[in-house]
C-alpha cells in the first residue's frame, strides 16, 4: 500500500532504460521512496481477468504495465533484495 503523497512533489530520477531509442520501457526513482515505470499497457483480456483473480481487482487509478526483465538490472540493489 503506497503511502498519500499528494501534498509532496514528487521528483522523480531517470535510473535506466532498455530502449536504444529512449523511449520505453524506462525506470525511475522518486523521492517518495517509491518507483516510477514506463511499459506497455497490458490490454490483454485473459491477462488481465487473471491479475484481477490473484490481485483484488485493479482499482480505476492504477494500471498494469509490461516491462522487459532486463529493465530490473536499473532497480538499486536493495530494491531488488525486498
Amino acid at each position: 500500500m503506497l503511502t498519500d503523497h499528494s501534498e509532496t512533489h514528487m521528483k522523480v530520477r531517470f535510473l535506466g532504460t532498455s530502449s536504444d531509442e529512449g523511449n520505453c520501457p524506462t525506470v525511475y526513482e522518486t523521492n517518495r521512496d517509491t518507483f516510477l515505470v514506463q511499459g506497455n499497457i497490458v490490454t490483454d483480456p485473459e491477462a488481465l481477468d487473471e491479475l484481477r483473480r490473484h490481485n483484488n481487482g485493479i482499482p480505476d487509478w492504477e494500471t498494469v504495465v509490461e516491462i522487459p526483465k532486463e529493465l530490473v538490472r536499473h532497480f538499486p540493489q536493495e530494491a531488488r533484495q525486498v
